[in-house]
């Protein structure tokens, strides 16, 4: 078979395996040399598997010798494909009726778990983002990385991990074009900066009063607002 073919048929056998449950969290994979020999393929082949595998999160490699050398069934795949979903939200080029629907859909459920789950530490969090977005010296870079880090501090207090990272992904793969769509508002920014900061205190107050339907209603109205007041123009012009 060919190369490619046989580094395909290495990960289809490993994500077999994964999926079945022959392979858990932390189980150790044979070396190179002996799944090559037993699939009947190149080390060349195994060892490109392992790395795909390994980029998505679901094998760690370790060189060396010692009990935590090898390739390993990973425990924590999140940061991955938090990765991979963003890099598919950016590159995809959905409508942004889309990317609007699918945003709400996520953050409420992220602020209903949020409102019933938040601990003082997650809220303590919140207030601290809200603070720093209220400095008179942030700018507008300053102020969509606080923007996301808040966005991305209610999912994570919402404590559903698919959930969360679904939310953060697509939250991160709007980073870069809201920054734009900030800068191409010009005079205009500061009110509508002001406005953004009252939209996430309402949310913040909602969750610290545990009320679910609430900050449900803050986050929606929140996220469809600014594409309904047009500034959402910019979004959709960045990603043509």
């Amino acid at each position: 078979m060919a190369r490619a073919r046989t580094y395909e048929l290495v990960i289809e056998r490993v994500e077999e395996q994964i999926v079945t449950g022959q392979l858990k969290v932390g189980d150790r994979l044979p070396a190179e040399r002996d799944l090559a020999q037993m699939l009947g393929v190149s080390r060349g082949a195994v060892r490109e598997a392992f790395r795909a595998l390994e980029a998505q999160g679901a094998l760690r490699m370790s060189v060396g010798t010692g009990p935590d050398a090898g390739t390993t069934v990973a425990a924590t795949p999140s940061s991955a494909l938090n990765r991979l979903l963003r890099l598919h939200v950016a590159l995809a080029n959905f409508p942004i009726q889309h990317v609007v629907d699918a945003r709400v859909m996520l953050e409420r459920e992220s602020a209903r778990h949020a409102a019933e789950r938040a601990t003082p530490a997650d809220l303590e969090q919140m207030r601290e983002l809200l603070a720093a977005m209220d400095d008179p010296d942030c700018d507008r870079e300053r102020f969509n990385e606080l923007d996301t880090d808040f966005h991305v501090a209610i999912a994570e207090a919402g404590g559903n991990r698919l959930v969360a990272d679904m939310t953060i992904a697509i939250r991160e793969s709007m980073r870069r074009p809201l920054l734009n769509a900030f800068r191409d508002l010009g005079d205009s920014w500061a009110p509508i900066a002001a406005g953004l900061k009252r939209d996430h205190r309402s949310i913040y107050e909602a969750l610290e009063a545990g009320d679910s339907a609430a900050a449900q209603e803050h986050v929606e109205e929140h996220i469809r607002g600014f594409y309904r007041d047009g500034w959402g123009d910019h979004f959709s012009a960045d990603r043509s």
